[in-house]
């Protein structure tokens, strides 16, 4: 195996531990001889490659969220669409979920997270994309209504506890409560 590929792997394998490492147990509580154990390497490893436990949490979130963006297309012209498909993602993935509500426990109070211009820019590009899709210019109108559909989306991931308080096992129903916030969204938008 190569150097450069054995590198790769590496990094690979760092990412995959420290997904499930940070969504577990946050910045402050993650170890990184957990890490370096699940990945199978060196400890020192992650220094080299990341720097500082912190630097890798933010690669795992950047990754995480590259990963969300390739898999979900841009809102477009169905709002209603969208937001069915950001809710199944956030139910097929936990971890994102919890890694997100780490992240704003981590940095709350800071103004700036760590790679904020390249998130600035890609959830501009939704909202321009739900915008065109409305047949309207791009407004911070626009901007509200993507963040009220993203976090539709998010709470029945982030709040579990609570779906099971207020519907009990109808909490379990994921496609009804999809369609729910779809239907939500639909009488919003009128």
């Amino acid at each position: 195996m190569s150097p450069k590929v054995s590198t790769a792997a590496t990094r690979a394998a760092l990412l995959e531990a420290a997904r499930e490492e940070f969504a577990a147990y946050g910045v402050a509580g993650a170890r990184v001889d957990r890490i370096a154990e699940r990945a199978g390497v060196n400890k020192e490893r992650i220094y080299g490659h990341f720097g500082n436990k912190e630097k890798l949490f933010d690669a795992v979130i950047n990754e995480a969220l590259d990963d969300l963006t390739s898999q979900i297309a841009l809102p477009g012209a169905d709002p209603v669409d969208y937001v069915a498909r950001l809710t199944d993602y956030y139910r097929r993935h936990p971890d994102l979920v919890r890694l997100l509500m780490w992240e704003a426990l981590n940095y709350r109070g800071q103004e700036l997270l760590p790679g904020q211009e390249a998130r600035v820019e890609r959830c501009a590009r939704k909202a321009a994309s739900l915008a065109e899709g409305r047949g309207e210019e791009p407004s911070k109108a626009t901007s509200r209504m993507l963040f009220m559909l993203t976090g539709l989306a998010l709470f029945p991931s982030m709040m579990p506890q609570l779906g099971r308080i207020i519907l009990g096992d109808a909490a379990e129903d994921h496609d009804a409560i999809r369609d729910q916030i779809g239907a939500f969204v639909t009488a919003a938008l009128k």
